[in-house]
C-alpha cells in the first residue's frame, strides 16, 4: 500500500510540473489541462460518541489534482485524478487514492480504456443499487457516494440498438472504515475497531480473482434502460453476525436493471438487483419519481419533489439498514450565476421507528471558489438495525473549495 502512495505523490508533482498550464499545441494536435482543487472542511458532531476517543469536532483538508491529455485528433486520451485528505483525528480517513488514471482510445464505434477509472450506474436519488464497479470510499462519505478508484480493462461498442460494455477487473480492494477515534464507524463499546480488511475473502484467491461484469444500456423514445451482471468478488462486505460484526468478501454474481421513463416534467425511476453467493441470495429494489416545477413564478427557480421507496430483503444484516423504507426529499435549482443548488430530504423506516434526514447545499463564491454544507441527522434508530451503531453520529459539516 505504501508503494501506492508514493505513486500517488510521484504522480501528482509530476503532472503539476509538467502540464500545469492549459495549452494546445498546433503542430503535434496535443491537447493538455490541468486543474486543482483545494478543500477546507469542518465536520461538527452534535452529541458525544458512542465509543471511546471519539471527537466532537473534526478539521480536515483535502486535494485533488486532475490531469488530461489528449492527441491524435482526440482519439487518444490520458487522464488523470488523485485525492488526499487529511483528518485531524481518524488516522484511516486521512489517506490518499489515485480516483483515475487511465489511456484511452477511441476508434470507429468502439473505445477501449486500460487503466484506474471511476465508473457509475444507476438513475435513483437515495441509493445505488446497481452501482457495483468501484469500491466504496466508506472513510470519505458515509451515504456510499465516494467511490475508490478500481484498475480494470474496459470496452464499449456503440450500436445502434445500445452501448455494450465490457469490464475485467484482475483484483479486488477492500473497503476501509473510519478509525478508533472516527466518527460514523461500526464498533463495540469496549473500544473494538471494526476493520475490513481483516476480513476474510471467501475465494482462496483472494484479493487476485478477478471480476468480470457486463452492461447494456439504450435510449428507446423516453425510456433510458440498463441491463448489467458482475461475477466476481462483492464490494459490499456480506454480515454473518451483526452483533459481533463478523463479515467475509464473498464471490458473488448480480444482476441489474435500472429504468428511467421521462414524460414531460416527470421521472419515472427504478434500480433492481438479484445477487447470489453461497453465504445469502438477496432482491432489492428502490423505484420512485422526481417532478420538477419549473421556473417558479418566473423566478428562475426550480423545484423537483422526489419519492421512492426502498427495500432488502437481508433484513438486519444489510449495512444499508434499507428494508422496507420511504424516501421522500426536495430539491431546489436556483439556476443563477452562482450554480446554487439545495437538496433535503429523509428516508422513514415503514416497519421500526428509524428516521433519518439530510440536507445538502452548494454555491459558487466568485469564479475560484465555491462553498458548501452538509447535514446529516439519525432519529430513533432501532437497536435491531445496522444504522444504531452511529445512532449519536449526526453531524452538520461546512466545505469551502477553491479552484485553480
Amino acid at each position: 500500500m505504501r508503494s501506492y502512495y508514493k505513486s500517488f505523490l510521484i504522480g501528482s508533482l509530476f503532472l503539476f510540473f509538467s502540464g500545469y498550464t492549459q495549452a494546445q499545441d498546433e503542430s503535434s494536435k496535443l491537447y493538455r489541462e490541468f486543474n486543482l482543487e483545494l478543500e477546507l472542511s469542518n465536520r461538527l458532531f452534535l452529541n458525544e460518541g458512542s465509543y471511546p476517543g471519539q471527537e466532537r469536532n473534526y478539521l480536515s483538508a483535502a486535494i485533488q489534482p486532475e490531469y488530461y491529455m489528449e492527441w491524435a485528433n482526440g482519439n487518444q486520451s490520458l487522464k488523470f485524478v488523485g485525492f488526499a485528505r487529511w483528518d485531524q483525528h481518524d488516522t484511516r480517513r486521512t489517506h490518499f487514492d489515485i480516483r483515475e488514471l487511465y489511456w484511452q482510445r477511441v476508434k470507429g464505434s468502439s473505445e477501449v480504456s486500460v487503466g484506474v477509472k471511476k465508473i457509475f450506474w444507476g438513475k435513483t436519488e437515495s441509493v445505488h443499487l446497481v452501482d457495483i464497479i468501484n469500491q466504496t470510499d466508506a472513510v470519505e462519505s458515509f451515504d456510499g457516494e465516494q467511490k475508490l478508484g478500481e484498475f480494470m480493462f474496459h470496452y464499449s461498442e456503440f450500436t445502434d440498438f445500445g452501448t455494450i460494455d465490457v469490464f475485467v477487473m484482475p483484483w479486488f480492494r477492500k473497503r476501509v472504515f473510519p478509525g478508533r477515534k472516527g466518527r460514523l464507524r461500526p464498533g463495540s463499546t469496549d473500544g473494538l475497531v471494526i476493520d475490513s480488511r481483516d476480513f476474510p475473502f471467501e475465494s482462496s484467491a483472494e484479493e487476485w480473482r478477478p471480476s468480470m461484469a457486463f452492461r447494456w444500456s439504450h435510449y428507446i423514445g423516453a425510456l433510458d434502460i440498463g441491463l448489467s451482471y458482475f461475477n466476481g468478488t462483492g464490494r459490499e462486505p456480506i454480515i454473518t453476525d451483526l452483533r459481533t460484526f463478523n463479515a467475509v468478501y464473498g464471490t458473488i454474481q448480480q444482476t441489474g436493471l435500472e429504468v428511467q421513463v421521462t414524460t414531460g416534467s416527470m421521472l419515472w425511476k427504478l434500480e433492481s438487483i438479484y445477487r447470489q453467493n453461497d453465504f445469502q441470495d438477496m432482491f432489492a429494489l428502490a423505484a420512485g419519481f422526481e417532478y420538477t416545477f419549473g421556473n417558479i413564478q418566473n423566478s428562475g427557480v426550480d423545484v423537483g419533489l422526489l419519492g421512492e421507496y426502498l427495500y432488502d430483503d437481508r433484513d438486519d444484516i444489510a449495512l444499508s439498514g434499507l428494508q422496507s423504507d420511504v424516501f421522500t426529499g426536495v430539491r431546489l435549482a436556483f439556476n443563477d450565476t452562482q450554480d446554487t443548488e439545495l437538496l433535503m430530504g429523509g428516508i422513514f423506516d415503514l416497519e421500526r421507528s428509524t428516521e433519518l434526514y439530510f440536507v445538502e447545499a452548494e454555491r459558487r463564491l466568485g469564479s475560484t471558489f465555491s462553498a458548501a454544507v452538509e447535514a446529516r441527522f439519525f432519529e430513533n434508530v432501532d437497536p435491531s438495525e445496522f444504522t444504531y451503531v452511529i445512532r449519536n453520529d449526526s453531524f452538520l459539516q461546512f466545505s469551502l473549495t477553491r479552484y485553480f
